[in-house]
């Protein structure tokens, strides 16, 4: 499956030469954010993280394809290099699609979310992409309005994003819901519950399900074979061996939304700020968790672009 690139959009964007021979030949490639480097994680473990994830990617038979904005330039696939200057580099911002213009336009360095990594490898001809967690609805969003671009992006751009499920930061049941006012497919694999990131059960039915990432896969194309625009969730649960059980993380996360609560954190800082509280207060636990879920969120997508692709 070929894409033909706009010209005008071509003129934006770098797609590494592994890549683009890829696209060409209409083997499978799988987008993978940046902000998990840059704002997700500490260093040197956003940069071994991030080598791993692409090893995984490969090593089941797709191409991958880290997405970031360097020097006002669409990156479409890193160089070790540039991989090093997103995970080491303060001066990296967090970007979602409102300021892809701005971070492009003013030659600025920004890393990806999940809303702008959709878009991105949108423009590049990319379907599938992983991720760790979707954003979603912020608890109490029926004060603050605070609700995840991804979600929106989700509803307009033909990417499918595989993550484990919406960070359990936020308000599962109310993303749930406006998932399903846009008429975005939350897919769940081999599960009934949808999953709560760090743990396999969030107490909410899956709306839909798949068996595996070849029926994933054939959703896709149903999909947009049939002209239905829009993004495909599909719901990985974190490995059983990973998972910090809802019962023993959920306190936890209540916690960290308190001291957010008192530091007076809104907006855009709000993830990275409790990513970060949740490894001082789980004694790095989750960030080992945060890996494994990313890891096997690679390994999945690469299986549903692999299939994706022999669909033709």
């Amino acid at each position: 499956m070929t894409h033909d690139i706009n010209p005008t959009v071509a003129a934006y964007l770098d797609i590494h030469p592994e890549v683009a021979s890829a696209l060409a030949a209409g083997r499978a490639v799988v987008a993978l954010e940046s902000t998990i480097i840059s704002h997700g994680m500490p260093f040197p473990q956003n940069v071994e993280m991030a080598r791993g994830v692409e090893d995984v990617v490969r090593a089941h038979g797709a191409v991958p394809a880290t997405i970031a904005v360097l020097g006002g330039r669409l990156k479409v696939g890193l160089t070790p290099e540039e991989l090093h200057l997103l995970a080491t580099d303060k001066g990296v911002e967090k970007i979602s699609t409102r300021d892809l213009p701005v971070t492009v336009a003013l030659g600025k360095h920004g890393a990806t979310t999940v809303a702008s990594t959709m878009r991105v490898a949108a423009l590049a001809g990319i379907r599938v992409f992983a991720t760790g967690g979707t954003g979603g609805v912020h608890r109490g969003a029926e004060r603050s309005m605070d609700v995840s671009a991804d979600l929106l992006e989700l509803a307009q751009t033909d990417v499918c994003v595989v993550s484990a499920g919406v960070k359990s930061i936020l308000d599962i049941g109310l993303t749930l819901e406006v998932l399903e006012t846009h008429g975005i497919p939350a897919l769940t694999l081999g599960s009934e519950e949808f999953p709560a990131f760090y743990s396999r059960q969030s107490g909410f039915k899956a709306p839909l399900t798949v068996a595996t990432p070849e029926e994933a896969a054939r959703v896709l194309k149903a999909k947009w074979d049939l002209g239905v625009s829009g993004g495909v969730m599909l719901a990985n649960p974190i490995p059983e061996d990973a998972e910090i059980p809802a019962g023993e993380i959920n306190p936890q996360i209540e916690q960290a939304l308190r001291d957010m609560d008192a530091l007076g954190l809104t907006g855009k800082d709000t993830t990275p700020y409790l990513l970060g509280r949740m490894v001082e207060i789980t004694g790095g636990r989750s960030l080992q968790a945060n890996i494994a879920l990313v890891r096997h969120n690679a390994m999945v997508a690469a299986q549903v672009a692999v299939a994706y692709a022999q669909l033709g």
